[in-house]
């Protein structure tokens, strides 16, 4: 039975987050990393076209599937206790069928770049449906969601060489420490509500240390993105843009220094301005030189 239903088009599209859009620019970000290098420069357009379309309908889909999770903890929570699921003006199945919905479309779009890409598309729809049950086991569940939003990045290389060159996994893995970093300070705003109703979170695990450890993966991000870099032969241009991010985190450091909820939503969305960084340095590294 189909319980989708067009009256229901605002809620669908407040489901999707789609007023929210900063998640598809964190996703969008690294996955034009992986189009650009695997590519040394611009990318087949129609490749560029799925991975964006993409983009969008995954990060749609696991804004669903998450507020499916949470349906029953929404609700204790200052931030998300407007949500549509939370407060009950759609049903769990409508969420269920938007879900496999999107899925589909993601399926659709895939089956476009070879049957290699469509395997590896396998592994980031499981991690993109395990990751918000996640955080009801460990308190890591930023890591799965660095995986999920990272594995555009192998996808991107098999669309574009049909191959996995080892050194890809260095930009797999700076795209996984930053996830973390900026999912901890996205954490960080819920801490207080997530301790009260179970859930788990890096910024939970982390206590007293979670700047510390936040600093440390953005340190580790950037040490990663350098060795890429070396690996390509990019110019010095490339290594001022790393420098440049240095200054970014720095500001986020200060956001965050002492604590506020919104201060480190702010450092969050901030986080966005360094994707965007990082994908014109790798630009300036592979196409001046």
């Amino acid at each position: 039975m189909i319980l989708l239903s067009p009256k229901h088009l605002k809620y669908y599209y407040l489901l999707m987050r789609a007023d929210k859009p900063v998640g598809i620019y964190l996703l969008l970000w690294p996955t034009l990393w992986g189009l650009f290098l695997a590519a040394n420069g611009m990318p087949p357009l129609d490749i560029l076209f799925i991975f964006v379309a993409g983009v969008v309908v995954m990060r749609s889909a696991g804004c669903v599937i998450n507020d499916y999770a949470d349906r029953h903890v929404d609700g204790a929570v200052a931030r998300t206790k407007q949500r549509p699921l939370a407060t009950g003006v759609i049903s769990t199945a409508e969420a269920k069928q938007l879900f496999a919905l999107l899925i589909l479309l993601a399926f659709i779009l895939v089956l476009f770049l070879g049957v290699n890409t469509v395997l590896l598309s396998v592994v980031a729809l499981l991690l993109a449906s395990i990751y918000p049950f996640m955080k009801r086991y460990t308190h890591l569940p930023q890591v799965v969601l660095g995986a999920a939003f990272a594995w555009s990045i192998p996808m991107a290389f098999m669309a574009v060489l049909n191959d996995l060159p080892a050194w890809l996994w260095l930009v797999y893995l700076a795209n996984v420490c930053w996830t973390v970093a900026y999912d901890t300070q996205y954490a960080m705003v819920d801490r207080r509500d997530d301790v009260k109703v179970g859930i788990k979170s890096t910024a939970i695990l982390f206590g007293k240390y979670d700047l510390f450890m936040i600093v440390l993966l953005q340190l580790v991000t950037l040490a990663l993105l350098a060795c890429v870099f070396y690996i390509n032969a990019f110019s010095l241009f490339a290594y001022a843009g790393l420098l440049a991010c240095v200054g970014l985190f720095w500001y986020q450091l200060m956001l965050c220094i002492k604590r506020e909820e919104q201060k480190c939503f702010q450092a969050f969305l901030h986080n966005n301005w360094v994707g965007m960084l990082i994908t014109a340095t790798i630009l300036l590294g592979l196409f001046l030189p």
